[in-house]
């Protein structure tokens, strides 16, 4: 299933196997790339094909300089349900009860969601249904999250004996502890007005619409200088690990070798002379 806003862009797919459809769908435009997870019929979830092909978009992305920023979205009403638990339970059967897939499956994710963070653009999740488990671990990984209305949020594994250890990693960094551990204990499902309340997702939009206004979001920010995004986003990430001395420091020494890069001149020189920038991607 293709994206209507996307006909015309250029798509590339990440194949699971070559005799089925893609479980992740990719069309660029105007220095927008958008991901579509595509497993409606199954609710998205997160299984191994899809994890890997999520990687290998990240890896791809990460090389390609004509991407200044990233929508994640899903096909069908939900926007994915977390780890396939069939594909996981079918290797309880293993020698080790499973112990080496499960393991895999978990490094595989956490590098998936981590890559989220490293690429170098701004990565924007696209809600318009349902997110669980390793789906709402996904929208918490991404940088900014637009949500419909009529999204809904849960960490629900309590609910069958498995808490949420790996989504509560990215939980845990976009919400106060309070909100992260009240979500993960009682598993309940929360709307998207609390999502966006506990600052789960950035922004809200009508029913339906929340693709539009993710595009919309991500074109603005593609507008900008993509070396400039890059920077920005990194420096971002590396201080929020840092105590106040340690990230003043080292903002200041972001914001200097931003002050000597060609961007930055442009763009100052431009303010100053009240005209349009042209940045050095484009």
């Amino acid at each position: 299933m293709e994206n209507a806003a996307y006909r015309n862009g250029r798509r590339k797919t990440m194949p699971e196997d070559p005799n089925d459809t893609p479980p992740v769908t990719r069309a660029d435009r105007d220095g927008v790339a958008l991901l579509t997870l595509d497993r409606p019929e199954r609710r998205n979830p997160m299984s191994e094909a899809t994890l890997r092909a999520l990687d290998a978009q990240f890896t791809a992305l990460a090389a390609d300089k004509s991407i200044r920023t990233v929508v994640i979205a899903a096909s069908g009403r939900v926007f994915s349900a977390g780890h396939d638990l069939k594909e996981m339970s079918a290797h309880r059967g293993d020698a080790d009860r499973g112990r080496a897939y499960f393991t895999e499956i978990m490094a595989l994710c956490s590098k998936v969601m981590m890559g989220v963070t490293a690429l170098p653009q701004p990565v924007i999740a696209s809600v318009e249904g349902i997110a669980t488990a390793a789906g709402c671990q996904l929208v918490a990984s991404c940088d900014l999250a637009v949500a419909s209305k009529s999204a809904k949020f849960c960490t629900p594994g309590v609910d069958i004996g498995l808490f949420c250890a790996t989504p509560m990693v990215a939980l845990s960094r976009s919400v106060g502890r309070k909100q992260a551990l009240a979500m993960l204990l009682t598993g309940d499902m929360i709307p998207a007005e609390e999502a966006y309340r506990i600052g789960l997702v950035s922004h809200l939009a009508e029913p339906g619409e929340a693709l539009g206004a993710a595009m919309t979001l991500a074109e603005r920010i593609a507008s900008k200088s993509g070396p400039v995004l890059a920077l920005g986003k990194k420096a971002f990430y590396a201080q929020l690990g840092s105590d106040l001395e340690a990230a003043y420091r080292q903002s200041s020494a972001v914001m200097v070798e931003n002050m000597l890069a060609p961007d930055a001149e442009e763009g100052i020189g431009a303010f100053l002379e009240k005209r349009p920038p042209r940045w050095s991607d484009r």
